[in-house]
């Protein structure tokens, strides 16, 4: 398989996983396959019957969330400045975030609104909540994946842990993201990924590797998750347990959902491994046609297929 077409299945599969996702958020497990099931000539084909991009919770039909929108606006940025320009990441996501997006997390709201500048910004959250190891960083970064795994794992990996730190001031963010990256990276390559984690988890900060290693284990279940999946830690291992245990980027995207909670974004995160893992072409049509990224702040744009595309093979190319 090309290089390309696992690229694209990155950006295009994580914003697919979004919008599959959005309108199961906090619903009870085994929602999507209630409403969907999968009968045996479906099964055959590996999908369901069509119309999952259903619409509800307040989203339309095939609208990605939050969670695509600033994949988008990190990859415009990265383009635009020709690199990694952190304050004008910020800068982007503050506009994003003044502008009454119809999703934002509270942790990533507060830091953008709290008045400190981009480097000051997540610390000062760290230092009054105490808490800041949700999944938002993780969410955002299928476009960053894409864009720094030509540069090798190091670069890759501290790329991530930087454009989450804008955000998302506990390390673990930052090493959840980090994993994500490089998880994407050995997969652009034509390398197994669920092979590849015990050399990825060995460059992990060795204060949260324990604790990854837990739920990226072969025998790990989300049932075992100790946190709620808008956390970063079972949120990534939900996706990477996804991955594992089914055959194909439908099945996979129907796992993820399956487990309730933070559907968006497990479905996102499980989109952009499966999305790399399976390539462009195993991402139903039926899925992709009605996709679209509406980016509140930014002139009324709303990014549709073709405009991912086209974001990928300038990230990947």
């Amino acid at each position: 398989m090309k290089r390309i077409q696992r690229a694209a299945g990155v950006i295009v599969g994580s914003a697919v996983g979004d919008a599959l996702g959005g309108p199961f958020e906090f619903g009870h497990q085994g929602a999507f396959s209630a409403r969907f099931p999968v009968t045996d000539v479906d099964a055959g084909a590996g999908g369901g019957g069509g119309g999952e991009m259903c619409g509800g919770g307040g989203w339309d039909p095939g609208e990605a969330t939050d969670d695509t929108q600033m994949a988008v606006l990190v990859a415009e940025s990265l383009l635009e400045r020709g690199g990694l320009d952190l304050p004008d990441i910020f800068a982007r996501f503050q506009r994003w975030a003044s502008s009454e997006p119809k999703d934002i997390g509270l942790q990533t709201e507060d830091v953008l609104t709290n008045g400190r500048p981009w480097d000051l910004a997540a610390a000062f959250h760290v230092q009054v909540n105490e808490r800041a190891a949700g999944n938002g960083s993780l969410m955002r970064a299928s476009t960053s994946a894409v864009r720094f795994a030509a540069a090798g794992r190091e670069a890759t990996m501290d790329a991530a842990r930087r454009i989450a730190a804008l955000t998302h001031g506990d390390r673990a963010a930052w090493e959840g993201t980090a994993i994500f990256h490089e998880l994407v990276r050995v997969t652009l390559d034509d390398a197994d990924p669920l092979a590849a984690l015990p050399d990825i988890l060995a460059h992990v900060h060795p204060d949260h590797r324990d604790r990854y290693a837990t739920v990226l284990a072969p025998h790990w279940h989300p049932d075992q998750a100790t946190e709620f999946n808008g956390a970063v830690w079972p949120c990534l291992g939900s996706a990477v347990w996804a991955l594992r245990t089914t055959d194909g980027f439908e099945d996979a995207l129907r796992a993820a959902i399956d487990l309730g909670g933070d559907t968006d974004t497990v479905a996102a995160v499980t989109g952009g491994l499966a999305g790399a893992y399976y390539g462009l072409d195993a991402i139903p049509a039926r899925w992709t046609q009605p996709l679209h990224v509406p980016l509140p702040g930014f002139g009324g744009r709303v990014l549709h297929l073709p405009d991912l595309l086209r974001l990928a093979y300038r990230l990947g190319g």
